[in-house]
């Protein structure tokens, strides 16, 4: 039983990188900073695949210990260790929320901007078009 409580711990261990992760990138998205987006992605999924890990290893212990009885303290542990994860997930959930809301405000004021740009190039164009072609039906 106690290899699962050290399972559960580890795996409180990850979810509290993964919050700080999200909590640090989150304020710089916050100010509009993505330059180490693809860091923030890539050490997320890395994290990830550990708890996955992490949560493999607990499945088989959980069938390895299914008939076995579970001492009072144990128990305590464990409901410890499952609400330690449960707020974690919680708090994770609203982070990631956050982060989404960042992300997709910047992507709105890009396409914004890339319109307007859109807009500006081609009335430059019409305007510098149509003074070539003047000058090229006066010079003809």
């Amino acid at each position: 039983m106690t290899r699962i409580i050290t399972l559960m711990n580890e795996k409180n261990h990850y979810l509290e990188k993964f919050y700080s992760l999200n909590e640090k990138e989150l304020k710089n998205f916050l100010v509009g900073s993505f330059e180490s987006i693809e860091y923030f992605y890539n050490s997320r999924e890395k994290i990830l695949e550990i708890i996955k890990y992490i949560d493999a290893q607990t499945e088989q212990e959980q069938i390895r210990l299914a008939q076995e009885l579970v001492a009072e303290s144990d128990k305590l542990e464990i409901r410890r260790a499952l609400l330690i994860k449960d707020q974690y997930v919680e708090r994770i959930l609203e982070q990631d929320l956050q982060i989404l809301s960042c992300i997709e405000a910047t992507k709105n004021n890009l396409i914004k901007e890339l319109q307007g740009i859109s807009k500006n190039k081609k009335a430059v164009g019409g305007y510098k078009s149509k003074t070539f072609n003047h000058r090229l039906d006066e010079e003809a």
